[in-house]
């Protein structure tokens, strides 16, 4: 009875094995082919479908820490550091002009005084590049990025140049967050979708990873 049982088992075992060589041979394991489309992540990179299931990667963290103003983020793929325009500025950044165009981004940092306010300090600071001046608060609005909240100012759309900040109101100070756009060729078309130019694209990656504030 025992010789039996083994003999069943050794004749289960042959032919299970027979089956996979036979399956391994028949069907050869082929590399998975994932679709073609990207992911684009906040900070504008963009990452492509890998692995077994096709799945995308999980996009890069910040990668920059301004520990004296208590923020990280992502800086946008084809920026790099640029020299500080004045003396309230934190950090610049710019990416290469491509001979049609330049971008920059721009991060400055204003106290709030006791006896004022963070809607007074975005007035004041609010200035107009061509002339000089407060900008109006019909040139204001807000949104939420990344779960923190910004005042959005269209500080300058002059000679080609597209300038609009974004202010994030802290307890003791005001962030300002610049994208500016040289050299557009369309800047005076009403419809003109400033949200797809280089610099201000780039800057809401920026402010969708923005961590701390």
């Amino acid at each position: 009875m025992k010789s039996l049982f083994l003999g069943i088992l050794f004749i289960l075992f042959v032919g299970i094995g027979g089956f996979m060589y036979r399956n391994a041979v028949e069907y050869p394991t082929r590399p998975i082919a994932c679709q073609l489309d990207a992911k684009v992540c906040p900070d504008g990179t963009s990452v492509a479908r890998t692995g077994s299931d096709c799945s995308f990667p999980v996009c890069s963290s910040p990668n920059v820490s301004l520990s004296d103003i208590g923020v990280a983020y992502a800086v946008p793929d084809g920026f790099v550091p640029a020299e500080l325009p004045d003396s309230t500025s934190v950090v610049a950044y710019e990416k290469p002009s491509d001979g049609l165009s330049s971008a920059s981004i721009i991060v400055r940092r204003y106290s709030i005084d006791a006896s004022s306010t963070p809607l007074s300090v975005i007035k004041q600071t609010a200035i107009g590049g061509a002339s000089g001046a407060p900008v109006p608060t019909t040139a204001f609005s807000s949104t939420v990025i990344g779960g923190h909240r910004f005042t959005i100012v269209s500080i300058e759309r002059f000679e080609a140049v597209i300038n609009t900040a974004y202010y994030l109101a802290r307890g003791s100070d005001v962030l300002r967050f610049d994208a500016i756009d040289r050299e557009v060729i369309n800047w005076t078309e009403p419809n003109l979708d400033v949200s797809k130019l280089t610099a201000h694209s780039a800057l809401m990656g920026l402010l969708t990873t923005l961590q701390g504030g």
